[in-house]
């Protein structure tokens, strides 16, 4: 057989290689093995090949004949035979189809054929070695003579790690399903020959690292490719059942832990679709799996709103109640009630929620309305916009628009046949309730209980009319975190507070610190131990009976030289204003007493005291400029949140404490310059204790970020002040523009 081998590349040197590198390149060739699972015969082989090339260029004549045949082949057209040199061994043409004419080659024998492919496999001549090896194995296994009996197990090694090689060499270069091809092909043949397990496992663990590479490349290709983008979903059900799910603890062997699993589920999602996903990820949350049933939450809504499916929007929110026994998804179940037309609901939901950036804006974009409705549209539409569509493949040019959906036949009339009744919603919202995550009073249980929430999709449409066409530039839809849960270890992702509140976590870990226990004092149960007791209490008794008497002795003591004392100073500025008269006072005196103050002094940082009555144009300025005064220190450097209690009361305290506690956390802070005018007061003819504010404002606003400024507004603006009496004072109960 002729192999396409030179002398020159079998010790791996250049044409104008010196002695001494000729020496040298042959030293570490006989010293280089081969791996240690080849017999005798193989690397006894493969030094003879080396040794013959040695001994050739080692010669000065037989190198300088060698090298006169080697160029002449080398620029000859058309492989035209020139003179054999070196025993025939070398040959200019070729009639071997598996060796380039343009090549030298040196013809072998068969007990020299595992010596030349060991040679080409060293070279990284992996695709050669294939080209010899595969056929010479099928070829003489029909003769099946003994001599190739012998040498069948190291041929079928060579073959098999040239599979290896290849198929590592192409996963470098980012040919993922070729390399698994070249890993498979020398899979298949140890596993047919039975030989080699210990290489045989090694590609195996080639090809279980290699499988979320292939995963991807295959889901990555266009959607038109179906067959292979099936191969890939079905590569990814395999780890999955051997992780046991995508937060499972299974061995898939791929060398990933959970959390860069999670982030490669991530990943793989921009390439699947919104039905692809839908069926994999509801698949994966019967497990069960709170990461997989998370992101079939979001495939189920996703699918739902684009293909016009409340069905599957309403899978999602009882999909979300099982969420909520252990994070926070109230946000989430406020959307999905929203898409349902279940508009009172959504609100109920969207107050237990402590998404505080998110509550902020939705409550910012619904001041001038009675409810939250008009914020909470506008969030849901740029939430599916931003946090939705682009997870999926099929979506990601989707435009969400709130309004032609509910305008939708379909829509609509499933929305008006969903159940109103309040049996369902108490259930579902006991459910929820009975979680760790939610915060809600008993008094909040009982409303939502003695409610009713119809499906009102014309209210909703009219509602949805009413979104804000703008809104601020520096708004960000808050992440949930799957990529959290999915980007940082793991995909996936914002969001998890386990939902308890502080006061819960102090609850908690009240229950959790072990109290000693102490030996209780068994109660005597007869008269000789209710004896035995009185004995042993009776000198207790006169020892304190004894500390008693020396303590009254001690205070009879102090008592009696205190008021000797009065008496002798008394008595000494008696004769004092006797003998030595000073001058009388004139006119009439005021009556100070030493123990009071002549006027009242206010506690430290109490508020304000009002008098009695309606407020006044002054003081309602005031009442402004004190809340101007709050905001400014509790959304300022400082972030001076308590002083927000000493002016606003109610729903309005909530919301600008949930604003600076959001700004504080994130490193913001604002500084403000206000100038207040035009204020006007308007009375309640039927509650003297509330009053209503109007003035105009004046707002200087500069925005700070990581202490660098990010940049300055300024606002003129008629502000509108619920203003009602509390402890003597007045505070702000709401806030609201006027148009």
């Amino acid at each position: 057989m002729r192999i396409g081998l030179d002398y020159y590349r079998i010790l791996g040197l250049p044409l104008v290689a010196s002695d001494e590198q000729l020496r040298q390149a042959y030293n570490d060739r006989i010293v280089q093995l081969p791996r240690r699972e080849y017999s005798i015969a193989a690397t006894t082989s493969r030094k003879q090949l080396v040794e013959e090339a040695y001994v050739v260029l080692s010669n000065p004549k037989e190198r300088k004949e060698y090298d006169r045949v080697y160029l002449a082949h080398a620029y000859t057209q058309n492989g035209a035979s020139v003179a054999v040199a070196v025993e025939n061994r070398v040959t200019a043409t070729s009639l071997n189809q598996n060796v380039d004419v343009q090549t030298p080659s040196i013809e072998v024998n068969d007990d020299e054929l595992v010596g030349a492919l060991l040679i080409l496999q060293e070279l990284g001549e992996y695709e050669q070695v294939l080209k010899l090896g595969r056929p010479y194995l099928v070829n003489k296994s029909k003769t099946d003579n003994e001599n190739f009996a012998s040498e069948r197990p190291d041929i079928v090694l060579t073959v098999a790690l040239a599979c290896l090689e290849l198929g590592r060499e192409q996963w470098q270069q980012g040919n993922y399903e070729n390399a698994a091809i070249s890993l498979e092909t020398g899979e298949e043949l140890l596993l047919k020959e039975g030989m080699f397990p210990s290489v045989r496992a090694e590609i195996i663990a080639d090809l279980h690292r290699l499988r979320p590479y292939r995963i991807l490349e295959l889901v990555a290709l266009p959607i038109e490719q179906a067959a292979d983008r099936k191969r890939g979903l079905e590569l990814l059900q395999q780890v999955l059942e051997e992780r046991g799910g995508i937060d499972g603890l299974g061995n898939d062997q791929s060398g990933l832990n959970i959390d860069d699993f999670l982030r490669f589920v991530q990943q793989l999602r921009h390439h699947l679709t919104v039905a692809e996903q839908h069926e994999l990820f509801e698949f994966e949350s019967k497990r069960p799996s709170a990461v997989a049933t998370y992101l079939a939450v979001y495939a189920l809504i996703a699918r739902g709103f684009t293909q016009r499916q409340p069905a599957l929007i309403r899978q999602a929110k009882q999909m979300l109640l099982r969420l909520g026994k252990r994070q926070d998804v109230h946000l989430e179940q406020s959307l999905c009630a929203l898409l349902l037309g279940q508009t009172l609901e959504a609100t109920r939901a969207l107050e237990l929620s402590q998404e505080y950036e998110a509550l902020a804006f939705i409550r910012e974009h619904s001041l001038s309305s009675p409810d939250l409705l008009p914020g909470l549209c506008l969030y849901g539409e740029r939430w599916l916009q931003n946090e939705v569509f682009p997870h999926f493949l099929d979506l990601a040019d989707q435009v969400a628009s709130l309004k032609e959906y509910f305008a939708d036949s379909n829509v609509q009339a499933y929305l008006e046949a969903l159940p109103s009744d309040a049996e369902n919603i108490e259930s579902d919202w006991r459910t929820s309730k009975a979680s760790p995550t939610n915060a809600t009073s008993n008094s909040a249980s009982k409303i939502y209980s003695n409610s009713t929430v119809t499906a009102r999709p014309n209210y909703y449409r009219d509602k949805v009319s009413e979104i804000p066409q703008s809104a601020p530039v520096n708004y960000n839809v808050p992440s949930n975190d799957y990529n959290s849960r999915l980007h940082e270890p793991v995909p996936v992702t914002a969001r998890q507070t386990n939902g308890r509140t502080q006061s819960q976590n102090n609850q908690v870990d009240t229950n959790i610190v072990a109290i000693p226990k102490t030996k209780r004092r068994r109660q005597p149960s007869s008269t000789k131990n209710v004896a035995n007791a009185n004995q042993r209490v009776a000198p207790r008794r006169r020892l304190r009976n004894r500390n008693a008497g020396l303590l009254l002795k001690v205070l009879a003591t102090v008592a009696g030289v205190f008021l000797f004392w009065l008496l002798i100073s008394t008595a000494f500025s008696w004769l004092k204003n006797i003998l030595i008269p000073g001058p009388a006072l004139q006119g009439e005196q005021l009556s100070i007493q030493i123990n009071q103050p002549p006027v009242e002094i206010p506690t430290p940082g109490s508020q304000p005291q009002y008098p009695e009555g309606t407020l006044t144009q002054e003081t309602a300025a005031q009442v402004v400029q004190s809340w101007l005064s709050a905001k400014s220190a509790s959304l300022g450097s400082n972030h001076d949140i308590d002083s927000l209690n000493q002016i606003l009361t109610g729903s309005a305290l909530s919301y600008w404490r949930g604003i600076a506690l959001q700004m504080k956390s994130s490193n913001k802070h604002r500084q403000y310059e206000h100038a207040v005018s035009n204020v006007s007061v308007k009375p309640d003819a039927n509650n003297k204790n509330h009053m209503t504010v109007q003035a105009t404002v004046v707002e200087s606003t500069t925005y700070y970020e990581n202490g660098q400024t990010r940049e300055q507004d300024k606002d003129t603006v008629r502000v509108r002040y619920e203003v009602v009496r509390v402890d003597k004072g007045w505070r702000i109960r709401d806030i609201a523009l006027v148009n």
